[in-house]
């Protein structure tokens, strides 16, 4: 079989950031796909999914909801690796189309108090599995050490 993109990606250079994954035509429209790479592979322990929950909800909530953006949100979840999160846009888009995007939910993240959107019996299926605190400790370090002075090191793939 081929190997796909993502897996030739060297991970042991790959820092924090926001890249184009893959872009793909779904007719006469294109679908870019994000790697918005919140911690760094096989240098640092993975996310633990408490978290990764929290921000999937609280992402997908803000995205879902973006004046702008809202129409065009495809898919925004976790990765597998559990270093980051995919985002599936409709439009042939570029990683620093997104930064003021990803800045923002990232900020609302930072900055959310009260009770995570959908999480409970009836809206998710694993809805005890959360941890407000430390997703927002990642939302932080993500915004302090990447979102906030990004530069192409952080948007463009390691050769």
């Amino acid at each position: 079989m081929k190997e796909i993109s993502s897996f030739t990606i060297d991970h042991l250079r790959l820092l924090p950031g926001i890249y184009v994954s893959r872009k793909d035509q779904l007719g006469k429209e294109t679908i870019t796909t994000f790697d918005l790479r919140i911690t760094r592979p096989n240098h640092e322990s993975p996310m633990l999914t408490g978290e990764i929950h929290t921000i999937e909800h609280l992402g997908a909530t803000y995205l879902r909801n973006h004046k702008e953006y809202k129409d065009r949100i495809i898919y925004f979840g976790p990765m597998g690796c559990r270093t980051g999160f995919y985002l599936i846009l409709g439009g042939d888009c570029n990683s620093k189309d997104i930064v003021p995007l990803i800045r923002e939910m990232f900020e609302f993240i930072n900055d959310f108090e009260g009770d995570i959107p959908g999480a409970t019996a009836i809206g998710c299926g694993n809805y005890q599995d959360m941890n407000l605190t430390i997703a927002k400790h990642y939302a932080n370090r993500y915004l302090n050490e990447v979102l906030y002075n990004i530069n192409d090191e952080r948007l463009i793939y390691p050769s």
